[in-house]
């Protein structure tokens, strides 16, 4: 749960003005602020099964946002190839930094 909710985050932080005001703070209080279904249908005076349907949605337009646009994997793919340079750099391991920076500039 904890990965998907991770997922969800990062998704939301890329994809979230494609989103309604509505989505917005739907997800906003689903998943940043912790609130319940429960608490969010009584905020907004709807029923939590409305709630659900809407964050699943949601949640499922996100999914297809990142399979079109690769948003989220790009910055999973920098984030890495960052990592391993600095690990490299750490080991004096200068050639093989210039490859993975060579990786870098070709991610786009």
């Amino acid at each position: 749960m904890l990965e998907k909710t991770t997922r969800m985050n990062y998704l939301f932080d890329f994809y979230q003005k494609l989103l309604t005001d509505k989505q917005r703070s739907y997800m906003e209080l689903y998943y940043l602020e912790d609130y319940s279904l429960g608490e969010i249908s009584e905020t907004y005076d709807v029923s939590r099964q409305a709630v659900y349907d809407n964050i699943r949605r949601t949640e499922a337009m996100l999914e297809e946002y990142e399979s079109q646009l690769g948003l989220y994997r790009y910055f999973e793919e920098r984030h890495d190839l960052i990592r391993q340079m600095k690990q490299k750099l750490a080991d004096n391991e200068l050639d093989e930094v210039r490859a993975l920076l060579e990786q870098l500039e070709n991610l786009d």
